[in-house]
């Protein structure tokens, strides 16, 4: 077993796991390459207008085994109707919790649509679970990703948690990808007890109504490099977002990776375009994965 997962405090069952994804799939090093695929429910079909195909989840998974990915990350449904053509091939991480954008993000809650043991059944290397730090509804959020953080102990299944900052008092403070909110966002996982954490990039020049020490003036390398500090012991993935210049990604990539991140989890920037295309970015990011095994 490699010394970075020693050191993390885990489970066999959360070791072997990990292992598998990180050493057993894409680069072999150590660093991840993820790819989500939760934003049909997340933010309807309209993502998938500027590449119809990436509206089937047969064409995804397909290119999420081409494409030599750590995992591909699906909700329920999904898996159960898709996932075993391509079982084995590539990790399986099961997005436990999500909701539609339809309503308003000003008491943001994402309510649970699996649990851990249809992962174990469905034969998933990990689970996701989607918190909202900073939302009015908190404390039914964490009274229910409780109930995910015991099971997956209990299980033996790595956690990842998708770590956002929403609600009106985010949008108070610098806004939800803000050097505070993220860095926050990064600790809070740890605290709770996230094995992975995956959060946005930060943006420091955010600052209008941002505690103190965030009113300074930060690079984005020394905000990155916060983040991932804050996170201790706890794995981070850096978050794609909205689709973007190339040569932006790959830079918020290398960044991310000087930082000390585990890896990446990029969806629309890989998805959004045509299936070549799509393979050669995600061998770029791949370049600069290889620059900094773990």
């Amino acid at each position: 077993m490699t010394t970075a997962l020693r050191d993390l405090g885990l489970s066999t069952g959360k070791k072997a796991r990990l292992h598998r994804i990180l050493y057993q799939h894409g680069s072999r090093n150590g660093t991840a390459l993820f790819l989500p695929y939760d934003q049909g429910l997340e933010h309807g079909p309209r993502d998938f207008f500027a590449n119809p195909s990436a509206g089937s989840p047969s064409y995804i998974l397909r290119l999420a085994v081409e494409g030599g990915f750590n995992g591909i990350a699906v909700q329920i449904g999904l898996a159960e109707k898709f996932y075993w053509e391509y079982a084995g091939e590539v990790p399986l991480i099961l997005k436990l919790n999500g909701k539609t954008d339809i309503p308003s993000d000003e008491a943001a809650l994402s309510p649970l649509n699996a649990q851990v043991e249809e992962a174990v059944r469905l034969g998933a290397d990990a689970v996701g679970y989607t918190l909202y730090v900073g939302t009015p509804a908190q404390d039914r959020d964490l009274e229910q990703y409780l109930s995910v953080r015991r099971a997956a102990q209990r299980l033996g299944m790595p956690l990842i948690v998708w770590a956002y900052p929403r609600g009106a008092a985010i949008e108070a403070k610098g806004g939800k990808d803000s050097f505070y909110a993220v860095d926050y966002a990064a600790r809070v996982a740890s605290e709770l007890g996230a094995d992975i954490v995956k959060v946005n990039f930060p943006h420091p020049e955010k600052r209008d109504g941002v505690k103190k020490p965030y009113e300074g003036t930060f690079t984005s390398q020394e905000a990155i490099d916060g983040v991932v500090r804050s996170a201790n012991r706890t794995l981070v993935l850096i978050s794609g977002g909205e689709k973007a210049g190339d040569e932006a990604m790959l830079d918020k990539a290398r960044q991310s990776m000087q930082a000390g991140a585990t890896g990446l989890i990029f969806g629309r920037n890989i998805w959004q375009r045509e299936h070549g295309e799509s393979l050669k970015f995600a061998a770029r990011l791949r370049e600069v994965l290889d620059e900094h095994p773990r």
